[in-house]
Formats: C-alpha cells, sequence, structure tokens
C-alpha cells in the first residue's frame, strides 16, 4: 500500500513545477519585513551616535569630529535597533542579505562637505534666528519696563 503512495507523489513530482527556486538565476522574493543591511543616508545623518549605542554587537562607529559613520556588515546581527532610534529616519534595513565577499571589510561613510549654497542658506537662518531672539529679547524688556510703570502707580 505504501509503495502505491510513493509512487503516486513521485509521477507527481516529476510533471510539476519544482518548489525550490533556482538562486544564482532566479532573484529571491524577499518579503517587506527581511531583515537584510543597513544603509545610510549620510547627508540625512545627523552624527548623533544614537545608534552606535544601540548597537548590541558594536557594529557600528560614528566619529562626530571626522564626520564619518562605519558599519562592519559582518558584525551586524540585524535586529533592527540602529534603524529604530535614529532621530532623522536616515538608517534604513534593506530586504537582501549582505552579499558574499573574500574578504571582511568594514564600511565607511564620510560626510560631505556643504556647497557655498547650503553654507549661505545656514548663515542666512542663523542670522534670522538671531534677530527674533534680539526682538523677543527686546519685546520682554519693553513688557517688564511697562509693568514696572504700570505698578508704581
Amino acid at each position: 500500500m505504501g509503495s502505491f503512495h510513493l509512487t503516486k507523489m513521485s509521477m507527481k513530482n516529476l510533471f510539476s513545477k519544482p518548489v525550490t527556486k533556482l538562486y544564482p538565476t532566479e532573484a529571491p522574493v524577499y518579503t517587506p519585513m527581511t531583515k537584510g543591511r543597513v544603509i545610510n543616508d549620510i547627508k540625512t545623518c545627523i552624527l548623533c551616535g544614537i545608534c552606535q549605542g544601540k548597537c548590541p554587537s558594536d557594529a557600528i562607529s560614528v566619529d562626530k569630529p571626522a564626520g564619518t559613520w562605519e558599519i562592519n556588515p559582518f558584525a551586524c546581527v540585524q535586529c533592527y535597533s540602529c534603524v529604530r532610534v535614529c532621530p532623522k529616519d536616515a538608517l534604513t534595513m534593506l530586504a537582501g542579505y549582505t552579499p558574499a565577499a573574500t574578504q571582511k571589510h568594514v564600511h565607511v561613510e564620510k560626510k560631505p562637505e556643504p556647497t557655498p549654497e547650503e553654507i549661505a542658506a545656514k548663515e542666512a537662518a542663523d542670522k534670522e534666528k538671531a534677530e527674533r531672539i534680539a526682538a523677543a529679547q527686546a519685546k520682554k524688556t519693553a513688557q517688564g519696563t511697562g509693568k514696572d510703570v504700570a505698578a508704581s502707580e
């Protein structure tokens, strides 16, 4: 009886499509929550170091004075902690795993130097902020002297 079941199953599998994928020729399909490798959008990153503090395997290191962010992809355990705590959402987890390599390496990203337009925009924003602070302080001082005059009458 068992051999008939085995024969039926063998014939079914012989004439049906394979269940497994041919990996090198067919790209795998990843589900939305597949944990893969961490990617940093260095232009958005503020190099705060929170991701470094939350990394349980010490795969991430941040050097704010040098303007570098680095990750050791072979030490990363894909726990998603760094992505969750990033205040600027600069870190993302790509679906797919770390590509095979012949040597272990550390991926280093350097913060780009600001362009002259970005420098001018930052200076204009700082000047506007200083003017708003000065106006608020002047208004506060004027209100403070107005209350003193009203209280003395």
